[in-house]
């Protein structure tokens, strides 16, 4: 049995672990609203939405790094582990993939942030931390741009279903906010 490095197998694995991904990034942003939001009821309690969330980011990472990886070892395309990283260093659809590069790097500074959240102190962490309001449009924007998907149906409304979770969750957190200013 020989293993291929080109071909449907790794294109399919590159787009799979792409849309999952996006679906957990969208879940530990609307997670992290939650939690940002103080958010707990009588049946679901907070450190239920704090354990989802932190979780959910680690499982993120997992997903991203088969990402990359499938990407990067499928040589249909040449795209170098250096370009995953650092942006504007590959000639293939530089823009798109660069905004994924950005999007990678944002991630890996918030989950790093956060396993060194005691040492940096809450003040310095939430500064950090608030870099996941860029990295999740950015990394949907890679997707759209990059995606060999993005002009299905499916792809379209389960983007759109992204757009509108985290639309709605920001909306909930923003008036909830306004609410505890104004008392």
């Amino acid at each position: 049995m020989s293993l291929s490095l080109n071909g449907p197998a790794l294109w399919y694995a590159t787009r799979a672990t792409g849309l999952v991904t996006l679906l957990l990034l969208t879940a530990s942003v609307l997670l992290g609203l939650l939690t940002s939001g103080r958010f707990a009821s009588e049946n679901w309690p907070r450190f239920l939405t704090v354990g989802l969330h932190r979780n959910l980011s680690l499982l993120v990472l997992v997903f991203v790094a088969l990402h990359v990886g499938t990407t990067v070892i499928d040589t249909f395309v040449s795209i170098s582990l250096v370009s995953a990283f650092i942006p504007f260093t590959s000639s293939y659809q530089p823009f798109w993939l660069s905004l994924g590069a950005v999007a990678l790097d944002l991630l890996i500074a918030l989950v790093a942030t956060s396993l060194i959240r005691n040492r940096l102190g809450l003040r310095t962490w939430r500064w950090v931390h608030r870099a996941a309001y860029v990295c999740w449009p950015v990394a949907l924007a890679h997707g759209l741009g990059m995606g060999t998907d993005r002009n299905t149906i499916w792809v379209f409304a389960l983007t759109i279903a992204c757009v509108a979770a985290v639309a709605g969750a920001a909306t909930w957190r923003l008036v909830t906010a306004a609410r505890a200013c104004a008392r």
